[in-house]
């Protein structure tokens, strides 16, 4: 590194920096948004060598920077992201000199006509899109016992508390790892059925899964309409809410946005008491605890302790009729198709891949490349109608809403009085997937091998404030997370 104040940053200071710390001394002049950028790139080509979570990089991110240093001088900030980097998932859109493949060479040459709903509201903020980050392919959705973190664009994303060790969560992983890793201030991934909570889970960070339709889809390669949703992933509660303030909001072009409250919470504000005293958290035990660990379970137990101590009430083994259900993914397949070939039909001219049958047949012209782990679940996808008429579509829908609802989450919240769920590791991210409803989770420690663990607490729809709540008050009285040690 020959800029000395580069070397300083990166030695000194912003390996776990938040975006408070990052305004505090852009205020002062002490740095500024230009020189955050070249830091992360600077870590970025030291520690992603082995590790493939970032997976392009925006080339106008410095002079994006430069022209938000101005602005500041003449203008001020516009709040609490201006000039700080973030990171993108591989499947959301942004209208400019970067691609958007979801993982897939079939969409490699790819670039979007404009920016996803979501990176404008971010550009909006003053963010600097710094990349997009490796995810596994289309989202997970395209064949069975494809690894976490996998792409035939960008290879395999790898866990930095354990290389080649430890899972590293999908199909956000290259998200988590390199928020993780400090390769930006935070990141964006997106969910469907675990995909922000379980790469933030094995790797030490802060998740939070909204609730659908708070953050509008648009412009984001899709697998579910009914479940899909963008959220944060950072390495502090509170940072996680600025990227979820900036995000949120209605969208004409996004429907499941019209149930979003006209005037969003401001999710950071509250962010500063950890007093939990008359707050009331149900313990999700069996069949949510089954084959975690010992030493998971002691995590939980330490977790439960502390939440006791900031005043809590913890009401145990809480009952959830349908928590022993088996939930398919025939949702999955019928709305895939749909979901993709109208989001395929939408995109450029250029790009020759319109429809679900064209990814197979592309993939199909180059097996070695493309079929490592083979096409199921695309093929799968592909024979349905791609009209969303199937009698089985429409049964499993209304059965999925019932039971994650009715005789769900609704039923133990108001059952037992709750302002929230409690789940080890993300045990909880099913069944409030298929409800549409938040979860965020939080770093919990680690068990002795050097493995991440955290805790998640869920709810009911738009109870964003209520969970950061408590996740903030949780993280502030234990500070487990510690950065990965990398060389």
């Amino acid at each position: 590194m020959k800029d000395r104040n580069i070397k300083r940053l990166h030695a000194d200071w912003i390996i776990e920096a938040t975006i408070e710390d990052m305004q505090k001394k852009m205020a002062v002049g002490e740095i500024n948004s230009r020189e955050l950028v070249k830091s992360y790139l600077q870590r970025i080509e030291m520690f992603d060598g082995e590790i493939h979570s970032v997976l392009e990089i925006n080339p106008d991110a410095l002079n994006v920077a430069a022209v938000l240093d101005e602005e500041r001088k003449i203008k001020g900030p516009r709040g609490p992201l201006h000039g700080i980097p973030v990171l993108l998932k591989d499947n959301i859109d942004t209208g400019d000199k970067m691609h958007t493949s979801a993982g897939s060479l079939a969409l490699a040459e790819h670039m979007a006509g404009r920016d996803a709903f979501a990176a404008a509201k971010l550009r909006e903020a003053g963010a600097v899109l710094l990349g997009k980050t490796n995810m596994t392919e289309w989202a997970n959705f395209m064949t069975i016992g494809m690894p976490s973190g996998y792409s035939s664009r960008g290879g395999q994303t790898l866990n930095p508390y354990g290389p080649g060790q430890f899972d590293v969560g999908g199909s956000s992983s290259g998200s988590g790892a390199a928020t993780a890793l400090n390769f930006a201030a935070a990141a964006v991934g997106t969910e469907t059925s675990g995909s922000i909570l379980n790469p933030s889970l094995k790797n030490s960070i802060v998740g939070i899964k909204p609730t659908v339709g708070l953050v509008s889809r648009t412009g984001v390669i899709p697998i579910a309409h009914s479940q899909d949703t963008p959220g944060p992933m950072a390495r502090t509660v509170k940072d996680a809410a600025y990227l979820l303030n900036a995000m949120a909001g209605r969208d004409e072009e996004d429907p499941a946005t019209e149930a979003t409250p006209p005037e969003p919470a401001d999710y950071a504000v509250q962010l500063n008491e950890t007093d939990l005293r008359g707050v009331r958290i149900g313990i999700a035990g069996e069949p949510f605890t089954l084959r975690l660990s010992k030493h998971k379970l002691a995590l939980m137990e330490e977790a439960k302790s502390v939440l006791k101590k900031l005043g809590a009430e913890l009401v145990e083994n809480i009952q959830i009729p349908s928590a022993k259900n088996t939930w398919t993914f025939d949702i999955f397949a019928y709305e895939f198709k749909a979901s993709l070939n109208a989001y395929l039909q939408g995109t450029p001219q250029s790009n020759q891949i319109r429809s679900l049958a064209d990814v197979i047949r592309f993939n199909e012209a180059d097996p070695d490349m493309m079929l490592k782990y083979g096409q199921k679940l695309l093929e799968l996808s592909e024979a349905t109608s791609g009209t969303l008429t199937e009698q089985e579509y429409i049964f499993t829908l209304e059965e999925d809403l019932r039971l994650s609802r009715e005789e769900g989450i609704d039923y133990a919240m108001n059952e037992y009085g709750l302002d929230a769920l409690f789940f080890g590791g993300d045990r909880g991210s099913v069944i409030s997937a298929r409800a549409g409803y938040p979860t965020v989770i939080v770093p919990a420690g680690f068990i002795p091998n050097g493995e991440p663990f955290g805790v998640s607490f869920a709810g009911t729809a738009f109870s964003e404030p209520t969970l950061l709540k408590i996740a903030y008050a949780f993280e502030q009285a234990t500070q487990h997370r510690k950065p990965p040690v990398i060389s």
